[in-house]
C-alpha cells in the first residue's frame, strides 16, 4: 500500500525498539514491526514514482532490520532506523539516493558512497584535467541551500600519482563524493516530507548528470559504453 507520510506510530515502535533491543522483545512485537516496515515500504514506493517524474530510477530497496554483529563491537541485534535506496537506471546514469529514518537522526543521502577503483580514479584524473564544471554544480545558491557542503571520506595527502600541490587536491583527496541533508523529527512527520524530499533529490541532478558523463566517457570525451 502507497504511503505519503511518515506517521507517529513508526517514529513510537523505533524508539521502543531502541529501549528493548533484544530479539525476545522483537519477537513479541513483531506484528507491530511488520506494520511500520510495510508502511514504510509504501513511502517508498511513492517516493520511487515521483523520482521517476524526473530521474530514471532502476531499482529501490528497502533495508533489513537485522544487524550483521559478526564483525561489530555492538552486539544489539536490531537497527533503530528504517531506511531505503534507490539505484538509477543503467550504466549511462551513476549515482543513487538515500533515505534514513530515526528517531533524532533522520537525513536523506545523495552521490557516490563507495565508488570501485575504477570510477574513483576517472573522477580523480577529471578533476586533475579541470575541476570548474565540477565546482560549478555544487557551488550554486540553490545546490548549496538544499546540500550544503561535499562530504565523504578522503585521504590525508595526495592519492598516488598526483601532485599534492594540485589546485584541486582537496576534490582529489576525497574517497566518497555525498552529500547529506538532515530533518527534525517535526519535519519528518509533517505532511509535506515526500515533497521535500523528492525535490532535494531533483536537486541533486547537476551535480548527477556531469558524474554520469564523466564515467561514462575517457579523457578525450569519447563514450566507453558498447
Amino acid at each position: 500500500m502507497k504511503n505519503d507520510v511518515i506517521s507517529k506510530n513508526t517514529f513510537s515502535f523505533l524508539n521502543k525498539l531502541k529501549e528493548n533491543n533484544t530479539r525476545e522483545w522483537f519477537l513479541e512485537h513483531k506484528e507491530e514491526f511488520k506494520i511500520e516496515e510495510n508502511a514504510f515500504k509504501g513511502f517508498i514506493t511513492l517516493l520511487e514514482e515521483k523520482l521517476n517524474e524526473h530521474d530514471d530510477i532502476e531499482k529501490s530497496k528497502v533495508f533489513r532490520i537485522y544487524r550483521d554483529v559478526r564483525f561489530s563491537k555492538n552486539k544489539t541485534p536490531y537497527k533503530v532506523h528504517l531506511a531505503g535506496s534507490f539505484t538509477r537506471a543503467g550504466a549511462r546514469l551513476r549515482g543513487g539516493y538515500y533515505v534514513h529514518i530515526e528517531p533524532g537522526n533522520s537525513f536523506i543521502a545523495t552521490g557516490f558512497w563507495a565508488p570501485n577503483k575504477e570510477d574513483l580514479f576517472r573522477i580523480r584524473k577529471e578533476l586533475e584535467l579541470d575541476a570548474s564544471e565540477f565546482r560549478e554544480a555544487i557551488g550554486s545558491k540553490k545546490f548549496k541551500a538544499v546540500w550544503g557542503e561535499l562530504a565523504g571520506d578522503e585521504l590525508k595527502r595526495a592519492p598516488k600519482g598526483f601532485d599534492v600541490e594540485h589546485n584541486d587536491i582537496d576534490l582529489i583527496r576525497k574517497k566518497q563524493y555525498i552529500f547529506t541533508k538532515e530533518f527534525t523529527d517535526k519535519e519528518v512527520l509533517s505532511s509535506n516530507f515526500l515533497d521535500t524530499v523528492n525535490q532535494s533529490f531533483a536537486t541533486i541532478r547537476p551535480f548527477f548528470d556531469l558524474m554520469s558523463d564523466v564515467l561514462t566517457t575517457n579523457l578525450n570525451g569519447e563514450s566507453i559504453l558498447d
